[in-house]
């Protein structure tokens, strides 16, 4: 799981809650009641904390998720791009072996799924969000660590695609070497990028 779980049936347990569960089924899988349940939270307490209902909740958890990373992200990425990719990629491995492979990313779970026809729902808006989050936090490490401005936003967007492919890819798979060959190939993409700014 990305974030530990408060001990107190809380509103941040439940979007903890919330989050693990839909990074494992999806969201268009998921009741509210199911969500409330993994969560171990009162399904009135999920609806006091919510009011809206499933898209409330999964946006906000959506949004949970992507901040508790980007605080990762940003702590990291101060030593640097090859720093920041690390501890990107153990999150990601921690998430997926933790689960025995049942757990992903609960921005790209709600990404996947095929919105409704009458519009755009509020959760695929928040994942677009957090994904423009990581990568802007990649492309200014990136750049300031001396890349060229004009490259950085298309590496940090190879960065975060390439990651979350892979995630999907050991779930399939069940093992570990789709991340660990994405890794390789991201390190020696970062410091050529790094390198050629020299």
């Amino acid at each position: 799981m990305i974030l530990a779980k408060p001990s107190a049936a809380s509103r941040e347990r439940i979007l903890v809650g919330a989050a693990d569960m839909i990074s494992r089924r999806g969201l268009n899988a998921t009741s509210i009641r199911e969500l409330a349940k993994h969560a171990k939270a009162p399904l009135g307490s999920t609806y006091h904390y919510f009011p809206e209902g499933k898209q409330q909740l999964a946006t906000e958890a959506v949004r949970y998720a992507g901040a508790a990373v980007a605080r990762i992200l940003r702590k990291e990425l101060d030593a640097g791009p090859v720093a920041g990719l690390r501890a990107f990629l153990a999150l990601w491995r921690g998430v997926v072996l933790d689960s025995d492979f049942r757990a992903g990313c609960p921005v790209l779970a709600v990404s996947v799924e095929e919105p409704p026809a009458d519009g755009i729902p509020p959760a695929l808006v928040a994942a677009a969000e957090v994904f423009e989050d990581w990568e802007r936090l990649l492309t200014e490490a990136l750049t300031r660590h001396g890349a060229d401005p004009d490259a950085a936003p298309g590496l940090a967007a190879l960065i975060v695609a390439s990651v979350e492919g892979a995630i999907a890819m050991c779930r399939a798979k069940r093992g570990m070497e789709p991340l660990d060959r994405v890794a390789r190939q991201l390190e020696v993409l970062i410091v050529g990028a790094l390198d050629d700014s020299a």
